[in-house]
């Protein structure tokens, strides 16, 4: 059923849960800058302390092997290690700190997969332009082989990028997310394009430099809904769910697995919005330039976070302005059949992932895959005893059974969000995605496992014996 290699993990992000956001000469990130500013985040909470893993990553591990982990995704804090995004000055404080945990994961039989960029740009970069800058996938690219020699004779499975979706849409057009900019209709399409030239710029460098001694593998890791028609016998719902899925998944996919740019429904819709609305500039969405790298085959597995579905039907009227929502043309339904769990848009709908990879499988020539996300939210009291999360998990990991055993997709992890409670971006400390609760209100920050991280560590323990049998 599951691969005798299979990646049993959970992950975190190091914004969300190290703090010490001044410790030992670390630089100031977006995230710091946008939290510190009142109205932008829930309760006008920050990870200025966070879990404070930085102190307690010796609590995290004991978590870690409590639940059997075979492997553990992390994020490195560029902000930490190089404080002002360039190599010029290195932070040994934070370095030694990543070496640690690193050592310790290998120490216990647990294999780090590690993510160099996860929403907390250095501030001093943001200050040149941020991801806006074309100079900015230069700067990651250095920052990437920093990482690769330093790091890269342990860690042999590397994430460049988390979720460049969210990043350019929620951070640079709807503002929500760090740096807060609200830019409709040309930032998120440049951030976009300047994330994937880092990206390939990264894996080029890792590919030539590093990979014939590593031996390691380099990917971006990319979200997407599971998103159908609403209704599936009409023209109108079936093109606007494939103009959906193009605005998203294939977004990001289509440039590194397919053809080396966008998807044609992506840039029809974009340039034919923009002729509607008189724009007379280029093409909103940038062209990649043949004198970089490619960025077809810059991925050496498919990493997907996956957390819920939607139904999509054709818009009305279109708006008569320059935004994605806009350009896409499309508007997503939530199912009244399918649960909410905690948080408005995440809709529980497991047989969603199974759809969305036999999709990979189909569509981007059934390349390895990791789910590298993957989760159930809670809000308000705290329920220790969190049987619907439980019986999600089981859930999940059986349709991901069935994609591997029925369809023959290629899966060769699961990873859940997350390790632990942790500051959950906007949300502040509101939401709680962990296998271990963290009390906010103590000032130990202790971690109890939830009854969903004891259920986790049994569908581990049971795959891991069947596979050693």
């Amino acid at each position: 059923m599951f691969p005798c290699d299979f990646a049993w993990g959970a992950g975190t992000a190091a914004y969300q849960i190290e703090g010490g956001w001044q410790a030992d000469s670390k630089g100031p990130s977006i995230w710091d800058t946008f939290c510190h500013k009142k109205g932008r985040v829930f309760g006008d909470q920050n990870g200025d302390v966070a879990c404070n893993s930085y102190e307690l990553w010796e609590k995290d591990l004991e978590c870690i092997q409590q639940l059997g982990l075979t492997h553990y995704r992390l994020s490195l804090s560029w902000a930490r290690l190089l404080p002002d995004g360039s190599t010029g000055h290195v932070n040994q404080k934070g370095v030694q700190y990543y070496n640690k945990v690193i050592d310790d994961l290998l120490a216990c039989n647990v294999s780090p997969m590690v993510t160099l960029y996860h929403f907390d740009l250095p501030q001093a970069l943001q200050d040149q332009g941020g991801w806006k800058s074309l100079s900015i996938a230069t700067f990651f690219d250095s920052y990437a082989q920093f990482c690769f020699q330093t790091f890269g004779d342990r860690v042999k499975l590397w994430i460049t990028i988390n979720e460049p979706y969210v990043c350019a849409k929620l951070g640079h057009e709807d503002g929500i997310h760090a740096p807060g900019l609200k830019e409709p209709g040309i930032a998120a399409y440049m951030v976009g394009h300047n994330m994937l030239r880092a990206h390939a710029m990264a894996w080029h460098s890792y590919n030539s430099l590093y990979r014939p001694k590593q031996r390691g593998a380099v990917s971006l890791a990319i979200n997407s809904d599971w998103l159908e028609p609403l209704h599936s016998d009409c023209a109108e719902d079936i093109a606007a769910a494939e103009r959906y899925l193009a605005f998203t998944l294939g977004w990001f996919a289509w440039p590194v697995f397919v053809t080396g740019d966008y998807p044609e429904i992506m840039r029809s819709a974009i340039d034919a919005q923009s002729k509607k609305l008189g724009y007379s500039g280029d093409s909103r969405l940038p062209s990649f330039s043949k004198d970089e790298p490619a960025v077809l085959g810059t991925a050496d597995f498919f990493a997907l976070n996956y957390y819920t579905s939607r139904k999509v039907k054709a818009r009305g009227a279109c708006e008569q302005v320059l935004c994605m929502k806009s350009d896409r043309d499309a508007e997503e339904v939530l199912d009244p059949s399918w649960p909410i769990c905690g948080v408005s848009w995440l809709a529980v709908v497991p047989h969603g992932l199974r759809k969305l990879l036999k999709y990979i499988k189909d569509t981007f020539n059934n390349p390895a895959v990791y789910i590298t996300e993957n989760g159930f939210s809670q809000v308000g009291p705290l329920q220790i005893e969190d049987d619907q999360r439980s019986e999600f998990y089981k859930d999940t990991i059986f349709e991901v059974a069935k994609a591997i055993g029925e369809d023959g997709v290629n899966v060769r992890g699961y990873f859940t969000w997350s390790l632990l409670d942790n500051f959950e971006w906007s949300d502040g400390f509101s939401v709680r995605f962990g296998l271990f609760h963290v009390d906010f209100s103590d000032a130990k920050l202790s971690r109890a496992m939830y009854h969903s991280g004891r259920e986790y560590a049994k569908i581990i323990s049971k795959y891991k014996s069947n596979q050693s049998g």
